[in-house]
């Protein structure tokens, strides 16, 4: 007959290996996308590298902000229902437009011009990451479930390191107790 112990390690045991098989694709896109967005502000493929004005202001108002991006066809901005947001930085003297077609154009806040374009990932990368991607509902009850399932994965697979070194400890102190 089993005693406690056994049966709770094999418990345990079965736990992890059940629990990693159910989380092993949203924890997989999960870790994959977390990786991508720590490197985004070194890799300009995730996400383009902000630009600096000559000379930092704000002399231009959003019109001026809005006619530039304008400028930029593959941004698809053609008013403002077409922009997501404008990420204004008036120390760096740009302005940030983010279309919905997430193409970024970055303005010169003192001349107008366009100092850069590019498609912006990071978003994307986000979306999929927190899984607002697929949904609301899959916020709630899939990724957050999975990141209770590997917070449980944590717990077993340290009482599972652990469970050796403590066993090999009960049976140095036997061996011990036994020596005259």
């Amino acid at each position: 007959m089993p005693t406690g112990r056994v049966l709770f390690n094999k418990w345990n045991r079965k736990l992890h290996r059940w629990g990693a098989i159910a989380v092993i694709l949203p924890f997989t896109l999960v870790l994959a996308t977390g990786l991508l967005l720590q490197i985004k502000k070194q890799w300009s493929w995730v996400q383009p590298p902000t630009m600096r004005s000559d000379e930092p202001g704000l002399e231009i108002g959003f019109d001026g902000i809005l006619n530039a991006a304008r400028g930029v066809p593959e941004a698809g901005i053609a008013s403002w229902d077409d922009v997501d947001r404008i990420d204004v930085r008036p120390s760096r003297g740009i302005a940030k437009v983010r279309g919905r077609s997430r193409w970024e154009v970055q303005v010169d806040t003192r001349t107008g011009a366009v100092l850069a374009s590019a498609y912006r990932r990071s978003d994307l990368i986000e979306s999929l990451h927190d899984g607002s991607f697929f949904g609301d509902w899959a916020k709630l009850w899939v990724f957050l479930p999975a990141g209770l399932v590997v917070a449980g994965l944590t717990a077993t697979g340290v009482w599972l390191w652990w469970m050796p070194h403590a066993a090999r400890r009960r049976r140095a102190r036997a061996v011990s107790a036994d020596r005259p």
